[in-house]
């Protein structure tokens, strides 16, 4: 039975079930006789035990705000030693908060920060949009039609150019709208510039041509 087993290891068994993230815990201690209860109370004297009725109350923390698991487990033991008997309860229990996960960027937003990561003059762009799974190809294909996505490679995505002034590729705002419908259909994307030119000035062509894995794109 409980009230037979040490109150060390009462403790033990309470500590080693609290959860990973535990902070600090409210502890109660029924003495089973009553009369010894202000002799455990001057044991427990490092804990600053608060009294209610029959019981007392003391906490642990594991970083700093209270006494230690270590300090809880040294005042035990002294009422073991004192052969006082009774029953370790755990009443409560806090845990750290969990980090909320970062949240994922709009594309329209993920296009707005890659742009800016590329020199103020940049002309020419080669990007990629990464999706976040195969099941959005198609319906994403019909939102960025207008910039003549092209698949590449096995990730679920597309590559496409885009021309700030003359040349191949949509223009900047063009992109800005095609991922924003990426957003109003809910298809989560990564948005990357792979490659940028800088002033280009094209001579007897619409622009520059880039070769990727033996094409011309």
């Amino acid at each position: 039975m409980l009230l037979a087993m040490r109150l060390a290891m009462q403790w033990k068994r309470v500590h080693a079930h609290l959860p990973e993230g535990w902070v600090d815990v409210k502890l109660a201690l029924t003495v089973t006789n009553p009369r010894r209860l202000e002799r455990a109370a001057f044991l427990l004297g490092p804990l600053q035990p608060g009294r209610a009725g029959d019981e007392l109350h003391f906490f642990a923390a594991r970083h700093g705000a209270g006494p230690s698991p270590a300090a809880v487990s040294r005042a035990i033991v002294r009422l073991d030693r004192e052969r006082i008997a009774g029953e370790l309860r755990l009443v409560g229990v806090t845990e750290a908060p969990t980090a909320a996960p970062a949240a994922r960027p709009s594309a329209a937003q993920a296009w707005e920060d890659a742009l800016e990561t590329v020199p103020s003059d940049w002309s020419d762009l080669y990007c990629e949009v990464e999706l976040t799974s195969s099941d959005h190809l198609d319906p994403a294909a019909i939102a960025l039609a207008p910039l003549n996505p092209a698949r590449f490679g096995p990730a679920p995505g597309f590559r496409f150019r885009c021309a700030r002034r003359f040349g191949y590729g949509a223009s900047q705002e063009m992109v800005s709208r095609c991922l924003e419908r990426l957003d109003e259909r809910d298809l989560p994307a990564d948005v990357r510039i792979l490659v940028a030119l800088s002033d280009t000035k094209p001579v007897g062509t619409q622009g520059p041509v880039w070769f990727v894995g033996g094409k011309a794109v």
